[in-house]
């Protein structure tokens, strides 16, 4: 009986398969491909060197998620191919790259194999900060109305701030460029042969809205005289809902899968968005967190509200007649990532060898024993930039407090609580924008294997922490839009209600941390507002130093 979906989960330095059980939600089998080529930010494959905050990737990777994954899943469970129903994924955004009129990668043709701007410019390339400025700058002159759904102000991570930068700096690359595309639309052509533009991506990263459409030409036209005729040319104007079929796998999706052709494949979606179903989470009062290489905060809302300083609210892109509104922190996991790998000494490196765990864990043991406060150390989570609510990938990171006394353990809970606390300050956004929230459940690899740290975000918030017993989510809950694709479920909401994993552990705030991190939270706030608001542009400063400018 025909009765298994496929849901790919696209991240940011692998793909996640899962084989899921349509009428039980029992995932049977689960395979990852890590990306050859990772992240590319410091050279191209042919050895070219890649300026400062770049951030590449290699589709060819992409195409091998789909040729090693979906066999190996289902070689796993012993499942025929024939018993497939659908197939669900989703992705990182924005994450665009341009293609020519047969819909091939420009970095696939050997003329363009040394230029950047050819590849894949992942969700956190923030090269293009400065095209996000202009793009700010005139939507405010030109008081567009589209802008207050983003909060006041777009990201250098979305699709036109992209866009821009490759005019600028590689024009022949912009003219070469029949369309620009979401990885994820791509990915979707690959597997159907039909050209689609989901909602969940032109909706949060390319300023459509289900009212008014796209910004006019005349805006893109104010932008760069070159834009416009953009629209419908460059990038389609078509936008493909959510809970729909993009199309069903075409002969050449169905050599990348291993599948049989036919099978229907719904429209990609957000990989944060994706875990929501999963988790349960089909209400207006719960907010997902999770908590991964970066940070995303997700609530619906049954109201349409804009709300100054989130990354926008687009309407029945995760669940049917209900706003979603998304926020995020550039930087979790990097966080962490990057100081084990740039601030531990030898010392430790070898005490944790000895005891037979990773250095994150020793880290973490050695943190746990610190009292909240004890340190004396305080954060600014900005490593990545500024997602929300400043919205400022010029950012960067502060540690304050620092002596000759500090030890590596306190920087990293430092630096753990430098993130909760950003998260705080997205949570008291929403709270003060008309957002109701009477739950919070998070997700995601650090939010499973780290207890400490989602204490001390509970405590931060002072609100209690259930973390789903979902793994695997975001896959997860592609499978299950997979499912409604395939007509199993009417509906993404009873898809869920039927197949969500709805358990998971609690984390109670602690009250006595509660009451310490509230005055750490009161200087972090001074700090967010004086380094992020005007206050100084010192950080701007030097990173323009750096850079030779």
């Amino acid at each position: 009986m025909k009765e298994y979906t496929v849901g790919i989960d696209f991240g940011s330095l692998s793909g996640r398969a899962v084989l899921m059980h349509v009428k039980t939600g029992e995932i049977l089998s689960s395979a990852v491909y890590e990306y050859p080529h990772a992240v590319m930010d410091e050279q191209l494959p042919d050895g070219t060197k890649l300026p400062l905050n770049t951030a590449l990737q290699h589709p060819a990777d992409y195409m091998g998620v789909l040729k090693h994954t979906v066999p190996a899943i289902l070689r796993e469970a012993g499942i025929a191919p024939e018993e497939v129903v659908g197939f669900g994924f989703d992705f990182t955004g924005s994450t665009i790259l341009p293609v020519d009129d047969q819909m091939q990668p420009l970095c696939f043709a050997k003329t363009y194999q040394g230029e950047p701007h050819a590849y894949v410019k992942l969700w956190k390339h923030n090269a293009s900060q400065p095209d996000a400025d202009w793009i700010n700058e005139v939507a405010n002159a030109r008081n567009e109305s589209w802008l207050e759904i983003y909060g006041g102000k777009i990201s250098a991570e979305w699709m036109f701030p992209k866009i821009r930068q490759i005019l600028r700096e590689a024009p022949a690359v912009y003219h070469d460029t029949a369309r620009f595309l979401e990885a994820a639309d791509w990915i979707s052509y690959l597997l159907t042969g039909k050209e689609t533009h989901s909602v969940s991506f032109s909706g949060f990263k390319a300023c459509w809205n289900k009212d008014d459409g796209y910004p006019s030409d005349s805006f893109f036209n104010a932008v760069a005289p070159e834009w416009k005729t953009m629209m419908g040319t460059k990038v389609s104007r078509e936008v493909t809902p959510i809970h729909t079929v993009a199309g069903t796998l075409s002969a050449k999706g169905a050599e990348l899968t291993g599948l049989p052709e036919g099978i229907p494949v719904s429209v990609p979606i957000l990989d944060a968005h994706a875990s929501m179903p999963a988790m349960g989470i089909t209400d207006d009062r719960t907010m997902m967190l999770i908590l991964g290489t970066s940070g995303v905060e997700v609530v619906n809302s049954k109201k349409k509200m804009h709300i100054r300083g989130i990354c926008g609210h687009v309407y029945g892109s995760v669940i049917p007649d209900l706003y979603t509104y998304e926020a995020g922190q550039a930087c979790c996991g990097d966080h962490f990532d990057w100081f084990v790998k740039n601030g531990v000494p030898a010392e430790y490196e070898q005490a944790a060898k000895a005891e037979g765990v990773t250095i994150h864990r020793y880290l973490r043991q050695k943190a746990q024993a610190l009292k909240a406060g004890e340190s004396g150390l305080l954060a600014l989570d900005w490593f990545n930039g500024n997602r929300s609510v400043l919205s400022d990938a010029s950012l960067t990171g502060l540690i304050l407090g620092m002596t000759l006394r500090t030890r590596p353990e306190e920087i990293y809970r430092a630096l753990i609580e430098a993130t909760a606390f950003g998260n705080r300050v997205i949570f008291d956004t929403f709270i003060g924008g008309g957002i109701c929230i009477d739950r919070i459940v998070a997700s995601g690899g650090i939010a499973e294997k780290d207890p400490m740290l989602v204490q001390i975000y509970a405590d931060v918030l002072n609100r209690p922490i259930t973390v789903s017993d979902a793994k695997l989510s975001a896959s997860r809950g592609s499978a299950m839009y997979a499912a409604v694709a395939a007509g199993i479920y009417p509906d993404i909401s009873a898809a869920a209600e039927a197949l969500a994993v709805k358990s998971g552990k609690t984390y109670m705030p602690i009250s006595e941390n509660v009451a310490i991190y509230e005055r750490l939270y009161t200087e972090y706030r001074a700090l967010h507002d004086y380094f992020g608001q005007g206050g100084s542009d010192v950080m701007k400063h030097l990173r323009s130093i750096r850079e030779g400018k």
